[in-house]
């Protein structure tokens, strides 16, 4: 036994919080206890007014296995599944709704509801080693409600194919697919996370969490539906002092003054 979090969480003094799965020698499955650390430290991340970023890592060679199905068997009944399920769920749309960017850092196998994770965060880089499958219909269980976030990922019959096979794709073809936004050697994983994070921070935080959040919401609506919202959201933008700041230093051929301290 060991006295070791089952969740690491680290936040700099830029703002950029780090959560690192840390049950290595269970491949860091989404057990009941690791939902719950996460959504607790989504919570606590969600509150944070001086947070800028999230990075999901995982300790240990396999990035996420998904569900624990060792819990799972010893829980056969329809009341703890539909609980179980939706408390994955509610992790997931934490994510979601959290208002600053996540992103997946990916080192090796991320399996089921661990792609679904990876698929959930906004952004993942991953290394050349990783794989990614949702491989549950390998124990005659279809991958439902990864298959949500992985069908807005990855077109639908790449989506699909993955789902009704069980077969894995490499870390290439999840970039070339639109899982993930940047492939690198291992050993370049994080500097590789650190210039996105580095982007990320450049840019002005109210701007970039109206940005998510409307984001994720037009693309569950009808384009009317959505232009009007957009719309309406880069009016708001508009209004806000970041972008009047940076709108006239545009003007002025200058750099914005926000860019010294976010």
């Amino acid at each position: 036994m060991t006295d070791e979090p089952i969740l690491l969480h680290q936040r700099d003094a830029r703002g950029v919080h780090t959560l690192t799965l840390n049950t290595p020698k269970a491949f860091n499955a989404l057990s009941e206890a690791m939902l719950a650390a996460l959504s607790a430290k989504l919570d606590e991340i969600a509150a944070d007014e001086g947070a800028r970023v999230l990075v999901i890592a995982a300790a240990g060679k396999a990035f996420c296995a998904g569900h624990n199905l060792k819990e799972m068997r010893a829980n056969p009944n329809l009341a703890y599944y539909q609980q179980l399920f939706a408390q994955c769920s509610r992790m997931m749309l934490q994510i979601q709704r959290l208002p600053v960017p996540v992103i997946a850092r990916v080192q090796g196998l991320a399996t089921a509801a661990g792609c679904q994770l990876v698929a959930q965060c906004d952004l993942a880089v991953a290394a050349q080693e990783a794989r990614f499958g949702v491989n549950g219909i390998d124990v005659g269980l279809f991958c439902a409600t990864p298959s949500v976030p992985l069908v807005r990922n990855v077109p639908a019959k790449v989506a699909m194919e993955m789902l009704l096979t069980g077969e894995f794709i490499s870390a290439d073809e999840a970039r070339l697919r639109g899982l993930v936004n940047r492939v690198v050697p291992l050993q370049d994983l994080d500097a590789e996370v650190e210039r996105l994070v580095g982007a990320i921070l450049a840019k002005p935080r109210a701007a970039i969490a109206m940005g998510k959040a409307v984001f994720y919401q037009h693309r569950e609506t009808g384009i009317e539906a959505a232009y009007q919202l957009a719309g309406q959201t880069m009016a708001c933008n508009m209004m806000h002092e970041v972008a009047q700041e940076g709108v006239q230093a545009f003007i002025d051929k200058r750099p914005p003054a926000w860019r010294a301290g976010g």
